[in-house]
């Protein structure tokens, strides 16, 4: 995850500046839909209004003051397609992310901003790409600070070295969590954090 990470931020995707957002949408199912429960989560103490959508309907609250940013890995999900044609015709700013498949073709057509993220083995593999690349691309418009996204890489380089499969020693959190665990884990969590419990 680290090094997908660092490398995904550090792409050249060109950032996008959006003035102007009250309120950002984030369209995706499954894996996609994941990303904008993490986004969510980072923006929830900020002014923004966000709102993560996982099926075709946009809050009735979007205008031109909205960022509808639609995340399908295969580029090919019915449902956020669905939201990124609605929220064209309703004039909200827009961009996506995929692999490539109708999203890529779409935008294109209607010269809508889009970048392509390669696609690792499934949805659920690519999260990190996907994740650092929309913060590489969006952070400035998210106002956040590439120094805390740059900190969050290096906490995910520590982490690995504790829970590396290559660390078999008491120190292993992994590990340790593992043995503790008999029946079935409750996870709960602070406001604001739903997305890391999930």
């Amino acid at each position: 995850m680290p090094e997908i990470a660092r490398k995904s931020f550090e792409s050249d995707q060109g950032s996008v500046n959006f003035d102007g957002i009250n309120h950002i949408v984030f369209a995706g199912m499954g894996g996609s839909g994941a990303i904008g429960d993490i986004l969510a989560s980072i923006l929830s103490k900020t002014k923004i209004h966000v709102n993560v959508v996982k099926g075709y309907l946009l809050p009735k609250t979007v205008d031109s003051n909205t960022l509808v940013v639609a995340v399908s890995v295969s580029g090919n999900t019915a449902e956020t397609l669905f939201v990124l044609d609605s929220a064209h015709k309703l004039g909200c700013k827009t961009i996506a992310f995929s692999s490539s498949g109708k999203m890529q073709e779409y935008c294109a057509q209607n010269k809508i901003e889009h970048r392509i993220v390669p696609q690792f083995h499934s949805p659920r593999a690519s999260f990190t790409s996907y994740l650092y690349t929309i913060l590489n691309v969006l952070h400035v418009t998210l106002e956040i600070k590439q120094n805390d996204i740059m900190e969050s890489i290096m906490e995910l380089e520590n982490l690995k070295k504790k829970i590396s499969s290559l660390n078999l020693t008491d120190e292993n959190l992994s590990l340790n969590l593992a043995k503790w665990i008999t029946g079935i884990p409750m996870i709960y969590y602070p406001n604001g954090l739903q997305s890391t419990a999930i």
